[in-house]
């Protein structure tokens, strides 16, 4: 008999689990939904509304995709069971690697789609819009805005997501002062949310004669790109809204016309731009749009609080609000002091490689969120 035993038990530990994720992904539904949305899609008319007609597409293959996933899952578990019952019938050694082999990839499947069913919030498969704000470090902070932005411009190539430009403001000397930016892929919101915080950077400055040590700070704002109507009233008193050329560095998403808009909300300090449309209008719709995302999120966060009380809660981009610390120098070592998630490695992660870190935040946001509904 070819000793498969711990493989035998291993995949036994998994059968509780594979059907308690089948039940949190709620397939019933799903495929109830897929029907409905594959009707309306041979609606004759449709395609008369692209945008609405491009969202049905995106969650149809985002409601197949965690339909097929699941199926294709329990077939790798099937076929690991039956390859173990042949091992047991006529011993080979040869089945053990192969095993392994099966088994392995069946845990790297698993886990995947476990992370999956971790980005179940009520925007987590929306697009992302993500702001990046030095603080504190001076032309410093400004060029580690933009070591950011090229960090999150090389995830979402890798994920093969679309990035678009909103807004950039170049930094005086070098970096970027601030730049807001789309990122359009299934569950981009889901997976950035977890770079919202700031961001310490540690290492010898390259602007710095002496060669000294510098800490740098930069913001990272992440709101999910809310597509349907906000139901949130702005009073015209509370807003300033001021048009300017863009001052970026070009592109075929940046325009050079005085169009570009700056939204100012005074009663948050909230400030949108936009300026990679093509019209005025166009730009002012859509920073209005962000900015009552903003609001919205403000006030879930602050379980609907008055948005006066909020203004104070935010913390400052400097010592002691980090989410995240990069060490470059004495030694190499990213953490993130929520998680402890670490990485020594950190030329990987700045190339882009940070789902690491993005997956570590999922697994220890849910076991959160489950402590805190056994507290109450």
């Amino acid at each position: 008999m070819v000793e498969l035993d711990p493989i035998r038990y291993e995949l036994a530990s998994y059968e509780k689990p594979l059907v308690e994720m089948g039940d949190s992904l709620d397939l019933a539904e799903k495929k109830r939904r897929v029907e409905e949305l594959t009707r309306e899609m041979e609606e004759p008319g449709l395609w008369d509304k692209p945008d609405v007609a491009q969202e049905k597409v995106k969650l149809l293959n985002i409601l197949k995709s965690d339909i097929e996933g699941y199926a294709k899952l329990c077939a790798e578990k099937d076929d690991l069971e039956t390859l173990i019952e042949m091992a047991d019938e006529e011993p080979d050694p040869s089945y053990v690697p192969e095993a392994q082999e099966m088994m392995e990839a069946f845990k790297a499947h698993y886990e995947a789609m476990r992370l999956e069913t971790l980005l179940s919030g009520p925007y987590d498969k929306d697009n992302a819009i993500v702001t990046l704000h030095p603080g504190a470090g001076g032309t410093e902070a400004c060029d580690w805005a933009s070591m950011l932005f090229r960090m999150y411009s090389k995830w979402a190539d890798r994920k093969g997501f679309e990035l678009v430009v909103r807004d950039l403001q170049d930094g005086d000397e070098a970096g970027i002062k601030s730049v807001t930016f789309e990122v359009n892929g299934p569950n981009a919101y889901g997976l950035l949310k977890s770079e919202k915080g700031v961001h310490r950077l540690v290492r010898i400055s390259p602007f710095n004669a002496a060669g000294k040590r510098q800490t740098s700070f930069v913001s990272c704002d992440v709101i999910p790109d809310i597509k349907e109507d906000i139901d949130i009233e702005i009073d015209d008193k509370d807003i300033r809204i001021d048009t300017y050329r863009s001052s970026g560095a070009g592109g075929q998403h940046i325009n050079k016309t005085s169009s570009a808009i700056r939204i100012t909300h005074f009663p948050t300090g909230i400030v949108v731009t936009c300026q990679n449309e093509r019209s005025q209008f166009q730009n002012k719709d859509k920073a209005m749009q962000e900015l009552k995302i903003k609001l919205l999120m403000l006030k879930q966060e602050a379980n609907l609080q008055k948005l006066s009380d909020i203004r104070g809660e935010i913390k400052d981009i400097a010592w002691g609000s980090q989410i995240r610390s990069y060490f470059l120098q004495p030694y190499q070592m990213i953490k993130d002091l929520r998680t402890d998630e670490e990485q020594a490695n950190a030329g990987k992660v700045l190339d882009g490689d940070i789902d690491q870190f993005i997956n570590a935040y999922l697994r220890w946001s849910a076991l959160n969120e489950k402590n805190a509904a056994k507290a109450q």
